[in-house]
């Protein structure tokens, strides 16, 4: 499950050593793991190549990184190798994981190792992140978890320990977290939920329900994501309630706006679509590489549907420049642009449904 999983490779050497798709049965597509020749290896399409950043959005990012190197931090960012990390750290995002470097579980599409029995939690953790997030020039910062299933709580309560640290340290800094399905437990999320200090909560259904056995861990599904996702929007009507779900897993067009219907109906408010990418040959084979107007077209969908925003588009992923779609959500005259994805939001429709929350505006 968590944290983003999402790989990328230079263009210049793309999915070398990889299995390719696909078989097709019943009009539905399914998985192979069979590893083709050489000459048949997929390459990556043409709008996954990214630029740099220059002046002083190149200084902002080296100065994210030297922080992120000093405190001796982990970022999905950067595990992940995500296409996005100099855009994102350029603007004032960025990505903790916490809970430490490996998972308790085995989703077949995940770059985070796994590890049966996890090393016990750094009780200097939250110090660390406080420290770490205050020392950067952040606006927004992502706090994503992997999963503990050898703790009784999931990580719950230590999750909030670092969210309070973080915001103690830097109450200006806005807070997401990107957390697990805390093996469907309701109690360990209202304890973490109740007075967080947070202004989004997210949680990734990952895939389409069909595709749950064959994508992710057995101990999670899409029903269970979902009730979380419920719950955390009934615990807490003031936060905005978002997920993310994978492009290229082998879901159909009709699965993934099925899907996000049933995400809809769940009360998310914002939603982000992305392409999937193989870690290495081990994981599932990509399915299909829909092009940049597909995406277009699902995030206008997302908006019939009822989202208040959604960022969708090949190189997204679920923390992409996510303070700049929280901003664009919930600030009434916010002006601004994300440039690698759609993206579509209803102007003041968060102030409106948070009051509280309405801000003066301005550029991100």
């Amino acid at each position: 499950m968590n944290p983003r999983p999402w790989l990328w490779r230079p263009v210049t050497k793309p999915f070398a050593d990889r299995p390719v798709p696909i078989i097709m049965a019943g009009g539905r597509r399914s998985l192979t793991m069979a590893k083709p020749e050489a000459s048949e290896r997929p390459r990556l399409p043409g709008w996954f190549r990214t630029t740099l950043p220059s002046g002083d959005a190149m200084e902002a990012f080296r100065d994210t990184k030297a922080s992120v190197k000093d405190n001796a931090l982990h970022t999905v960012c950067e595990e992940a190798r995500c296409p996005n990390i100099h855009d994102c750290w350029s603007s004032g995002d960025a990505t903790f994981m916490i809970a430490g470097q490996e998972c308790t579980r085995g989703c077949r599409f995940c770059a985070v190792g796994t590890i049966k029995r996890a090393p016990p939690l750094d009780p200097e953790e939250p110090a660390h992140l406080a420290h770490a997030v205050a020392s950067m020039p952040l606006r927004h910062a992502v706090i994503t978890v992997v999963n503990r299933d050898d703790l009784a709580d999931s990580g719950a309560s230590h999750y909030r320990a670092c969210l309070d640290a973080v915001h103690e340290r830097s109450p200006e800094v806005t807070l997401e977290l990107l957390c697990s399905d805390l093996a469907g437990d309701h109690e360990a999320l209202a304890m973490l939920l109740d007075g967080a200090p947070l202004r989004v909560f997210a949680h990734n259904v990952e895939c389409v329900p069909r595709l749950d056995k064959t994508v992710r861990d057995h101990r999670a599904s899409f029903d269970q994501s979902l009730a979380i996702l419920r719950e955390a929007g009934r615990l807490r009507p003031d936060l905005l309630i978002k997920t993310s779900i994978m492009v290229g897993l082998g879901e159909t067009d009709e699965e993934l706006e099925e899907a996000m219907a049933l995400v809809r109906e769940a009360g998310v408010d914002l939603i982000t679509l992305g392409q999937y990418l193989a870690p290495s040959a081990k994981h599932l084979a990509v399915d299909r590489f829909p092009e940049p107007e597909r995406y277009e077209e699902w995030a206008d969908h997302a908006m019939d549907l009822g989202f208040l925003g959604v960022a969708s588009g090949p190189l997204v992923r679920s923390s992409f420049k996510a303070g700049l779609l929280l901003r664009a959500c919930t600030e009434e005259n916010w002006q601004g642009s994300m440039p690698g994805a759609t993206v579509r939001v209803r102007p003041g429709a968060a102030a409106d449904r948070h009051p509280h929350r309405r801000t003066s505006g301005g550029e991100a």
